[in-house]
């Protein structure tokens, strides 16, 4: 296979002229690319165009990594070398993520967790029935604008709610000053599920985002024809109780690629920044007009989004979400910081030791 036809299929699988200008960019060595389509436990499976096959970490890049994060997840565009006959493949570092999902780890752990990675839109997605929670809905919003990635909110199971009762949720979204685009859809009779079909372009990569059970693996089968992803039985409360437990990235007929993700029950934020005023633009604009440029909008003197609170422009509710998420996510942060300097400190120290039993 020609260099041309190669270029071609990676194409498919989302590799532009943006990438192929990082992997110029990068050191000689290994110049094959792929695609991580797969990460379950350390084990990985990538795409190069010709098929799927499974890989393995380099022992260096393994050792170099700063952390769990500097490691292939699904998405990346990974630099290979092929051994046994083409049929296996060592990962020996990936190219710069044009965009990512990250979330802090479960847990008290300090560090982040890459979810995906050069994901082009990110459907998220809530059952309109048992499962809609705007305070989650604003979480995933901060996840995908903290990655550059453009949100899309998916409504499920429209068969289980009144006409009237989907205006209430919609409205409801559109209340809080969330402008992203909102499709809405039953997998059980297939309404939506045309519009859906309308946002997958040909070699764009999308990533499913949502809790257990909301129809994301259902989505999937749907689009795909066939029952690819298992499924559970959902209950007569219409709460479905399938979880997926990997990371794959799958490839639909119309040439569009997309990633199932697992429903996630922790969505910590960690050093979200500028996604964070994105995901509350009215209170960012309102911030604007405070006295003090660094008004934290708790009780300062001239601080307009408290005066907007007051007047009842502002929903005191909506304004407790962005101040919820900025203080975890200030908290995280600094915690995150803390850990680095100090597994720098200690890497220094291990390096220091060595240094002095070399000249024993």
């Amino acid at each position: 296979m020609n260099k041309q036809e190669t270029f071609k299929k990676l194409k498919g699988l989302g590799f532009d002229g943006w990438f192929a200008a990082q992997n110029a960019e990068m050191p000689a060595g290994a110049s094959a690319v792929a695609r991580v389509s797969a990460v379950d436990r350390g084990a990985y499976l990538i795409m190069n165009g010709s098929g799927e096959l499974p890989a393995e970490l380099a022992g260096r890049f393994r050792f170099e990594a700063a952390s769990a994060a500097d490691l292939p997840c699904v998405g990346d565009w990974a630099r290979v070398q092929y051994h046994n006959r083409g049929m296996l493949a060592v990962l020996r570092g990936i190219l710069p993520r044009r965009t990512f999902l990250r979330r802090k780890s479960a847990g008290r752990n300090i560090d982040f967790q890459m979810i995906a990675a050069n994901i082009d839109a990110a459907f998220i997605v809530q059952s309109c029935h048992y499962d809609f929670n705007l305070h989650r809905l604003e979480r995933y919003l901060v996840m995908a604008g903290d990655g550059g990635i453009e949100p899309v909110l998916v409504l499920t199971k429209t068969d289980l709610v009144t006409p009237a009762g989907l205006e209430k949720t919609i409205a409801a979204i559109r209340g809080t000053g969330i402008a992203a685009r909102i499709l809405a859809l039953s997998n059980a009779s297939g309404a939506g599920l045309d519009e859906f079909r309308q946002c997958l372009a040909p070699g764009r990569t999308y990533c499913l985002l949502g809790s257990s059970g909301v129809g994301k693996s259902t989505l999937i089968n749907r689009l795909l024809g066939r029952e690819a992803l298992a499924t559970r039985a959902t209950s007569r409360s219409g709460e479905g109780t399938h979880t997926t437990s990997r990371r794959q990235l799958i490839v639909l007929e119309q040439g569009a690629l997309l990633v199932d993700t697992p429903g996630m029950r922790e969505l910590g934020m960690m050093a979200a920044g500028e996604a964070l005023d994105d995901g509350f633009a009215e209170i960012s604009g309102l911030s604007r007009g405070c006295r003090f440029a660094d008004c934290r909008h708790a009780g300062e003197p001239g601080c307009a989004v408290q005066a907007a609170i007051a007047s009842g422009e502002l929903p005191a509710d909506r304004y407790e979400s962005y101040a919820k998420l900025k203080r975890e996510a200030e908290h995280h942060g600094m915690s995150f910081v803390e850990k680095r300097r100090k597994d720098k400190d200690f890497g220094k120290f291990v390096k220091t030791v060595k240094k002095g039993m070399r000249k024993r």
